[in-house]
């Protein structure tokens, strides 16, 4: 397997940009890192690049059970950002969303509201689901999906790694087999609330490589945004 990669952060209306994303590739094998950073001090920085650090260091082409390894990965980083806020006095948080292929196949993990979305056959095949209050609310009916993004408790995360509890992520490892075509979307909250599910597979389907697909979205991103609005972070990965 082949990746066709794009990777885009801005500060957007903020006056630090507290997102960090990265990937690394093999032959045939990646790894792909979204995490959006929450501190006090604009130390959220430091808390999202712990994260990706962490995972993009401790990554090979040889990890083996890619399972386990995403589990201790996210432990270790999880770890990683505790011990930094011990060394700020300060309380430090990150979300993460992590994917990692192996050949045909794929294992991601999430912690937060930070996302992946798994498109395949010309539809969104898998997505995570936001640790929140909001996706709560719309898991019980009380808001729609489209509802989240502009919801009042959007931001209030029931997980983020960087505490001793509620941080641990949902790992799933995908049983089916990847095929040519295939694509991802791994996005901070700043990029998701401002494009519908139906836009992402539009601008997929009307281009033809990584680069494209993200600018298509993030055209529709900036022309909605308001001035003050959060980080904006996306990774997207074609699969040839």
């Amino acid at each position: 397997m082949r990746f066709d990669v794009y990777g885009y952060t801005d500060k957007g209306g903020r006056s630090h940009n507290e997102d960090s994303s990265g990937y690394a590739e093999g032959t045939g094998s990646g790894i792909f890192v979204v995490a959006d950073g929450l501190g006090g001090h604009s130390y959220g920085e430091l808390a999202s690049l712990c994260v990706k650090d962490t995972l993009l260091g401790s990554w090979t082409p040889e990890c083996g059970k890619r399972r386990e390894w995403l589990a201790d990965a996210i432990e270790d980083a999880n770890r990683g950002i505790m011990k930094i806020a011990d060394e700020k006095h300060t309380v430090l948080k990150s979300t993460v969303a992590v994917l990692a292929v192996d050949g045909t196949r794929a294992v991601w993990g999430h912690s937060g509201d930070s996302r992946l979305y798994y498109f395949h056959e010309g539809a969104i095949a898998e997505y995570t689901e936001d640790h929140s209050v909001a996706y709560k609310k719309y898991k019980a009916g009380e808001i729609s999906r489209e509802d989240i993004a502009h919801d009042e408790d959007q931001s209030s995360l029931l997980r983020a790694l960087g505490g001793e509890t509620r941080y641990e992520p949902v790992i799933r490892e995908y049983e089916n087999e990847l095929v040519p075509g295939d694509a991802f979307l791994l996005c901070s909250d700043g990029a998701w609330e401002y494009i519908r599910d139906e836009e992402m597979l539009t601008a997929l389907s009307d281009t033809v490589s990584s680069a494209e697909w993200a600018k298509s979205m993030l055209y529709l991103i900036m022309s909605r945004v308001k001035g003050n609005n959060d980080n904006i972070t996306l990774v997207t990965v074609r699969l040839m």
